[in-house]
């Protein structure tokens, strides 16, 4: 014999039934929600995924880079195949005594960097030369008087204040690291009259060690004819940056020395000699002349 159900508990089985069938539990729906969220922490698409920022279903877009690029740089590898530009006989890595102790090798690679800023390859080679004549050490430079050393690195640019900085940098080296030089770029651009480019270019030939790449007015001019870089940049370091986004690690130490012997010989700053380049045809800028 069935017995009469009081009202209360009729309501009570009706909204379970109504639950059950419209899948609107309360319990249930929490217990999705914590897996939804499990699920997407679980695929590490992060909150850039969940932003929807430059992916789609978690497949990043494509790096940027330029057009042409792999055969412009084969080409210019076989204009450079001689090596008889002035940076391939008289540049920085030519210039430091190569049977010196370690240590005096490395403050040789870092003084002729020094040197060489904004100053043609045969006259920081020769003034090197005239350096090392006078035994190029921390000890000897810190003894010569500043007289005496502007006039052996005469005619190099800007000469005065590099006497000065030479002197400050060859102190601080003395003084702090044994006459050793940082082997860290963050450190070696905190020493007077040291820029980025020549930091890199000191990790890479003083501690082969490759940092970054080494920007100077050559590259920085090359690869914005090229369109190397996104868009134009107007100082080394912003190309720097821009190259270091794209170009693959394993050409940053070759693409100084081969594009500044480059632009010594055929991308001039002036009048560049694109009848010679065999790039003439897949280069932006040789297209406007």
């Amino acid at each position: 014999r069935l017995l009469p159900l009081d009202s209360g508990l009729k309501i009570s089985l009706l909204s379970l039934a109504v639950s059950q069938v419209h899948g609107t539990a309360s319990i249930p729906r929490r217990s999705r929600r914590r897996k939804t969220l499990a699920v997407a922490y679980e695929s590490g698409q992060g909150a850039g995924a969940e932003q929807g920022v430059g992916t789609e279903q978690g497949v990043s877009e494509p790096r940027w880079e330029p057009r042409n690029w792999r055969q412009q740089l084969e080409r210019i590898r076989e204009m450079r195949r001689s090596r008889d530009a002035p940076v391939d006989e008289m540049g920085v890595q030519k210039c430091f005594d190569s049977s010196a102790p370690p240590k005096v090798m490395r403050y040789q690679v870092l003084l002729s960097l020094m040197l060489s800023s904004q100053t043609k390859d045969q006259v920081t080679s020769a003034a090197m030369l005239r350096l090392r004549q006078h035994g190029l050490t921390v000890d000897s430079i810190l003894q010569m008087d500043d007289a005496t050393l502007g006039q052996i690195i005469y005619p190099v640019g800007f000469w005065r204040n590099k006497v000065k900085y030479i002197k400050q940098t060859t102190a601080i080296l003395k003084e702090t690291r044994g006459g050793d030089i940082p082997r860290t770029v963050e450190e070696l651009v905190q020493l007077p009259g040291v820029g980025p480019k020549m930091a890199h270019l000191a990790m890479n030939i003083a501690w082969d060690s490759v940092s970054g790449i080494a920007v100077d007015t050559h590259v920085h001019r090359i690869t914005n004819r090229l369109k190397w870089v996104k868009k134009e940049t107007k100082y080394p370091e912003e190309t720097r940056v821009a190259l270091e986004d794209w170009l693959p690690r394993d050409l940053w130490r070759e693409i100084n020395w081969l594009l500044v012997g480059f632009g010594q010989q055929t991308c001039l700053p002036v009048n560049p000699r694109c009848n010679e380049c065999l790039n003439q045809d897949i280069c932006p800028a040789a297209k406007r002349r």
